[in-house]
């Protein structure tokens, strides 16, 4: 039986699980409708990087591959940045992109043509361009298998639009479907490095599991707060693995920034490891930002690294033991191999939980502003249990890693790896989107906010439920801080801003918004955000107390 390319490519998406397509279609449009399947859905967005975003976090959140498309040229160089992020973020996302007819593919010469996989090879795990109508089931089953092998990352396809509309017989091949855990590599020799954990366990005085996203994608987050629960071990984590404990649970140490020390204007890495022994790196990963050397405080440590794929950086990071299996196999081995262990004393961090309820705790009203940590604490307090609280890239974030309420897996969403500008508002509203009952909260700087404003038509015209709370000092602050830090003062020109309106702009794309300038205006707009079910948008001026001492951990 013949069809056409077009649907070819989206019956064997939908075969591996895609449901959504994001992006924006050009010319290619005479040879793809994107309804030529049903189960998939296109979502029209604003912009190519809202696309890649949106595909990047319902991969996630769904772990299922997850796709995105852009047209040719200038709309597939848009979505290279979505791409990256999908990368060093690590979901599977299948990147799209038309291309010029195949017999006039020549890049840089022929209009709106550009190499798009020489463009996306280096970030993706497989890229190449189909050149035959028949192949596109296959090039498809690539990309699928290797964008869900541990680390999970992007693949792309580029597909000229004459061959997209071509008549070609349907090939009688069932898909594999990608299993709901990612394939990783598994040493043979694992358990006899398991073998060298267990001593070092049962002899460390104070151990901590440094746990990573990874641990996420294992479906391994029931084992572990089983194993926490047993042996008393504290969990302390990366950004994007806050949640594998709930927030209030007694051994759960929070997730660890390189900004923490100067936030809190207290030793916080210091208190947090100093005492430790022995580090078991579950799922790490050294792109999420938590990095050897933020852990090398107080006595000497042995450190295990466990993690599906080897070690990729052994030129700055060298583990004590390298077992190199999947988080929830490890797991389940260690908890069989311990389950005589006498329970752990956790090490006292009282007094840096003492500091952090302090600074919550300020109800002071500041004429020039709110500040972040009594924002975060408001949005903290009208979060109901099990919600997702997403942020988007800028200083604020990082006072969400070390504050914002999370109870679940991925309760707490931000852009760990690349740090993309601009990320909240899609990644909003792709959670939303996969969580349809649940509350999603968003905070996001004017500057990462506005650099994508665009897409909050899409909000509302998908009628998304997402409640923004845009805290508006109008400059980017993230680089104010590393001008004082490196140089005693700012420079205007290179962060301020003037002043946006946000509320008009949100209300110029049909979002409702509302202005709020202290604790109890913010707690109000909230309650309303949440009871309107539709998208709601809230401005918070706010400004920060710039030190410049505290963040020697950057340096390192």
């Amino acid at each position: 039986m013949s069809s056409t390319t077009a649907k070819l490519l989206l019956s064997r998406l939908r075969e591996h699980g895609v449901e959504h397509v994001f992006g924006i279609v050009g010319r290619e449009a005479e040879a793809i409708l994107f309804d030529e399947v049903e189960g998939i859905d296109f979502i029209l967005t604003r912009h190519e990087f809202t696309a890649g975003i949106m595909a990047d976090v319902l991969a996630r959140l769904t772990n299922r591959p997850q796709a995105c498309f852009a047209t040719l040229g200038p709309g597939a160089t848009n979505l290279s940045t979505g791409v990256a992020t999908s990368a060093l973020d690590r979901s599977a996302v299948i990147a799209l992109a038309a291309q010029s007819e195949s017999h006039d593919i020549f890049p840089n010469d022929t209009h709106q043509c550009v190499d798009t996989v020489g463009l996306m090879r280096p970030l993706t795990k497989f890229a190449a361009e189909l050149a035959r109508p028949g192949d596109i089931v296959d090039l498809v089953d690539s990309a699928v298998s290797a964008a869900t092998v541990e680390p999970l990352g992007p693949s792309f396809l580029s597909l000229p639009v004459n061959l997209l509309s071509a008549e070609v017989d349907a090939p009688n091949t069932p898909a594999v479907v990608s299993p709901q855990s990612p394939r990783g590599v598994v040493d043979p020799n694992w358990t006899k490095e398991l073998d060298r954990v267990v001593p070092l366990l049962e002899q460390a005085k104070h151990p901590v599991l440094v746990v990573g996203s990874a641990t996420i994608r294992a479906g391994a987050v029931e084992a572990l707060r089983a194993f926490v629960d047993r042996t008393g071990i504290p969990v302390i984590t990366t950004y994007t693995a806050k949640g594998v404990l709930p927030h209030e649970h007694p051994l759960n140490y929070g997730a660890v920034s390189g900004y923490m020390d100067g936030i809190l204007e207290f030793p916080a890495l210091d208190t947090l490891f100093g005492p430790v022994d022995l580090i078991i790196a579950l799922g790490y990963d050294y792109a999420e930002d938590l990095r050897p050397p933020m852990w090398a405080h107080g006595v000497p440590k042995k450190v295990v690294r466990v993690a599906a794929t080897p070690n990729p950086i052994p030129r700055v990071f060298r583990p004590d033991v390298d077992v190199v299996v999947d988080p929830a196999s490890f797991l389940a081995a260690l908890d069989r191999a311990t389950t005589d262990m006498p329970t752990k004393q956790a090490h006292d961090i009282q007094p840096l939980r003492a500091r952090i309820a302090e600074l919550l705790s300020d109800s002071k009203e500041y004429s020039d502003g709110m500040r972040v940590h009594q924002v975060i604490d408001t949005m903290n307090a009208a979060l109901p249990p099990n919600s997702t609280f997403v942020s988007d890239i800028g200083y604020f974030r990082h006072y969400g890693v070390l504050f914002a309420k999370s109870d679940q897996p991925y309760g707490f969403l931000t852009s760990a790896g690349c740090s993309s500008f601009g990320y909240g508002l899609p990644a909003a509203m792709a959670a939303q989107l996969a969580r349809p009952d649940d509350t999603v909260f968003l905070i996001a700087g004017d500057g990462g906010f506005h650099s994508n404003s665009a897409d909050l038509e899409t909000a509302a015209r998908l009628n998304l439920p997402v409640v923004m709370v845009v805290v508006n000092n109008s400059r980017n602050g993230l680089i104010e801080l590393y001008q004082n830090k490196g140089h005693g003062r700012s420079h205007n020109p290179a962060v301020g801003f003037s002043n946006v309106d946000f509320v008009q702009l949100a209300e110029a794309n049909g979002v409702e918004a509302v202005r709020a300038t202290d604790r109890k205006s913010l707690a109000s707009a909230l309650s309303k955000g949440q009871e309107l079910r539709r998208p709601f948008l809230i401005e918070v001026p706010i400004t920060y107390e710039f030190s410049a001492d505290g963040f020697t951990a950057l340096d390192i």
